[in-house]
């Protein structure tokens, strides 16, 4: 038989009710347990299961109900028993708790008026007027709780993206934000690589998965599994693209989610092409091919993981030539009119290469230019560039009265009927060039590649030395040289002092107002996050009627 018991005011979290759900299951003759709070949704799963008894009638979402099913009636004074042990036992390691805790959602504002992050884990039928509250205060949200309905969450969302804020969730199960692991995050590494998902598990495998080959995360931001649906339009997907594109740390971007509606997937598709950092997608189970647009698309999460993790690879010499030219940098960065890059190639391919990997900063700036010299207009009535060094002489000598140029590109290719030291011939000109420059305070930066070997006749070390000593900064390839000019260039116009952070949402530290379920906020507290614990509740025991008049008599 079916028994009912209800414990009037007593409101405990889901986590809480499960534990207990899980204590009680194990008891002899007792053969099934249901135990929620006395909410209308979950008297409707009463309902459907077969637990509904009239006790529940009366109860409020305040209150505790239990169905039980035995043989024997006695087994309700045996659970209500169990109940009030496990009650003392909740009441007890809350108090012996250091977290700051509250009663109301005011009094958390009050006492963390700069709170950026509010978890909210309470019934879903509750969390649209919670939520609203925190976001007109400038709070970003992150929603483990599920049961939202899409009018609730896509009103959210819209408020959110007028108030250049986010909403994670709902049923949103993960994330990391600033190194903070929010709700089911595993510990990883911490690295450069930013995960996006509308999947919580599979943002979960895809940090472990990096973390466990030794890569790290930026950043791992749930947007909740129905974001990419035609009634919500990607809202929060698109906010944390453009976030994670913003945020220095994060160098590699990861996105993942189930397929999303044509026409959601066809708009993220377009903002994906506009990332300026490598970007792996995997639309789990979407079926045909993708058009790549420079955006690496995957198949499963392992895939897109250990892609991720190639293309977040540091070269550590570049990093320590970009170092070596802070100071030069930082001199150049003084003039806002010096951002013009010049690249000066006798290779063809070399030439287009770097052009490839310059894309977007020549067509920035028009009068950056990369000039292949092998061309068939600078050949006419001469020898190729790769023997005969003299319109590349000419072009270093020609930008001793250019005051824009801040970065020039160079190659040089040894071996069989090349120039018998090209390297030589191109010393003088280069350091000629850095003098002067100098003198005038007007620093210019060179870096170039030798394309051969130690066996070629000229000798790639021999070549390397000379140009290094004339003041070139010579990298290991011709993209190594190109990349490090981008990076250049991205440091000239990064209009932030070396000594301003980040301060972005991203990389602020988090102050949280945990909304719901303690063990989140305890979780944050052990990590040394900034939380208080808002102890909620039914307000007016759950009437929604009452609570909208009371709602109105605050805002009077």
């Amino acid at each position: 038989m079916i028994f009912g018991l209800v414990k009037k005011n007593q409101y405990q979290d889901s986590v809480n009710l499960m534990l207990l759900s899980s204590r009680l299951s194990g008891m002899d003759n007792l053969d099934r347990v249901s135990i929620m709070m006395g909410t209308p949704a979950n008297k409707d799963i009463f309902k459907n299961t077969g637990m509904y008894v009239e006790e529940f009638d009366q109860a409020k979402p305040n209150d505790i109900c239990i169905g039980v099913e035995a043989r024997d009636k006695e087994m309700l004074k045996v659970v209500e028993k169990e109940l009030e042990a496990f009650i003392l036992d909740m009441a007890s390691s809350t108090r012996s708790s250091n977290l700051s805790r509250v009663k109301s959602l005011q009094t958390a504002i009050n006492k963390m008026e700069d709170a950026n992050l509010a978890l909210i884990s309470i019934p879903g039928e509750y969390v649209y007027e919670e939520g609203k509250k925190l976001l007109e205060k400038g709070v970003n949200l992150f929603i483990f709780s599920d049961n939202v309905s899409l009018d609730e969450e896509r009103a959210l969302k819209d408020l959110a993206l007028k108030k250049d804020l986010i909403v994670m969730g709902p049923d949103c199960g993960t994330g990391i934000i600033n190194k903070t692991p929010l709700a089911f995050a595993n510990n990883v590494n911490t690295g450069n690589i930013g995960v996006i998902g509308a999947s919580g598990t599979g943002i979960q495998e895809i940090t472990s998965l990096i973390s466990r080959a030794g890569g790290g995360i930026s950043q791992a931001i749930g947007i909740g599994g129905r974001d990419l649906q035609e009634e919500i339009g990607g809202i929060s997907a698109k906010t944390a693209l453009k976030m994670l594109e913003e945020d220095k740390e994060t160098e590699v971007i990861v996105f993942v989610s189930k397929p999303p509606a044509k026409g959601v997937m066809d708009m993220m598709i377009e903002q994906f092409k506009s990332i300026d950092k490598p970007l792996v997608a995997l639309f789990l189970g979407a079926s045909g091919n993708i058009d790549s647009n420079n955006v690496y698309y995957t198949k499963n999460l392992e895939e897109a993981s250990y892609l991720a993790l190639y293309l977040s690879k540091k070269d550590g010499s570049m990093q320590k030539n970009l170092d070596s030219l802070k100071e030069k940098l930082n001199l150049i960065r003084a003039n806002p009119k010096k951002r013009q890059i010049h690249g000066y190639y006798g290779g063809g391919t070399l030439a287009g290469e770097s052009k490839l990997i310059l894309k977007k900063e020549l067509q920035k700036d028009k009068n950056s230019t990369i000039i292949d010299f092998g061309d068939d207009e600078y050949t006419k009535g001469r020898p190729h560039p790769m023997i005969d060094p003299t319109t590349r002489i000419q072009a270093f000598n020609n930008l001793k009265d250019n005051k824009e140029v801040a970065i020039v590109l160079f190659d040089n290719v040894i071996g069989y009927g090349a120039n018998q030291n090209m390297a030589n011939s191109l010393k003088n000109p280069i350091k000629d060039l850095l003098e002067y420059k100098k003198k005038q305070n007007d620093e210019i930066i060179i870096i170039g590649s030798v394309c051969g070997t130690d066996e070629d006749i000229q000798g790639y070390k021999d070549q390397v030395n000379i140009l290094e000593e004339a003041g070139a900064i010579v990298v290991e390839s011709n993209a190594s040289a190109a990349k490090l000019a981008k990076e250049a260039l991205e440091y000239l116009n990064d209009t932030r002092t070396l000594e301003e952070e980040d301060e972005s949402f991203l990389n602020k530290p988090l102050k949280i107002i945990n909304v719901g379920l303690m063990s989140f906020a305890q979780t944050l507290f052990d990590k040394g996050a900034s939380v208080i614990q808002y102890d909620w509740s039914p307000i007016a025991g759950g009437n929604k009627e009452l609570q909208r008049m009371l709602n109105l008599l605050k805002d009077k």
